[in-house]
């Protein structure tokens, strides 16, 4: 199930019906999100995360990928990817920072959106990898929450796990000194995987049968 870490509620105005006009200045838009304070962290604390945004329209019949939102800034045109799931992948940029960029959208007018942070972990390269390396994405993962949130962290949920998606059954082994354990996915070709304190401390190696096409940080 999807966990959505520490959601806002946004009321952002739109535009006109099918008129594109301004929705926001791209600096406000980071720091109503709080895109701002997460990229201010030193890379060392957010290396084993992706942080993406979820737009979700108030509106069931306006679909957060029909939004249409670009980017002006110094007569150039830059649109922002908005996947069908209402993902969006936002890193700032200095320079529309600096330059005052807007973003247009062609929203209706007076329809509401919600924004919510999304925390995944990076899955290291190839299909065996030290547990820590995947599993420390926890740990980091709460404590970057917490100092996003700041006096809003005690209403932030804790992530407990890292749950893998594959795009077929995946098993994962992992080959500590106690024994190899083997993890198979379920129904929905899923992996959920707890740190374990024994194995933190041991950081044995773990094996996927595949990559997993997404890793998760969820509250279960």
């Amino acid at each position: 199930m999807k966990k959505l870490v520490l959601l806002t509620l946004l009321a952002l105005a739109g535009a006109a019906h099918a008129q594109e006009r301004e929705w926001l200045p791209y600096k406000k838009f980071l720091e109503k999100t709080r895109l701002d304070r997460y990229f201010a962290l030193p890379p060392a604390e957010r290396d084993k995360l992706d942080i993406y945004l979820t737009l979700k329209p108030s509106n069931a019949q306006i679909k957060a990928a029909d939004m249409n939102l670009t980017v002006v800034h110094n007569g150039t045109r830059t649109v922002l990817p908005v996947s069908e799931k209402g993902h969006l992948h936002l890193t700032p940029n200095q320079q529309w920072i600096a330059g005052d960029a807007k973003i247009t959208t062609t929203q209706p007018a007076g329809e509401k959106i919600s924004i919510a942070y999304n925390l995944d972990a990076v899955v290291p390269e190839g299909t065996q990898w030290h547990y820590n390396k995947l599993m420390d994405s926890v740990d980091q993962g709460n404590a970057a929450i917490s100092k996003v949130a700041g006096a809003f962290s005690l209403f932030a949920p804790n992530m407990k796990s890292v749950l893998l998606s594959f795009d077929k059954p995946a098993q994962v082994t992992i080959q500590s000194r106690s024994g190899t354990k083997q993890l198979v996915s379920d129904a929905k070709h899923k992996i959920r995987l707890q740190p374990d304190k024994a194995l933190v401390k041991e950081n044995p190696l773990v094996q996927v049968s595949s990559r997993p096409i997404q890793a998760e940080l969820d509250t279960e």
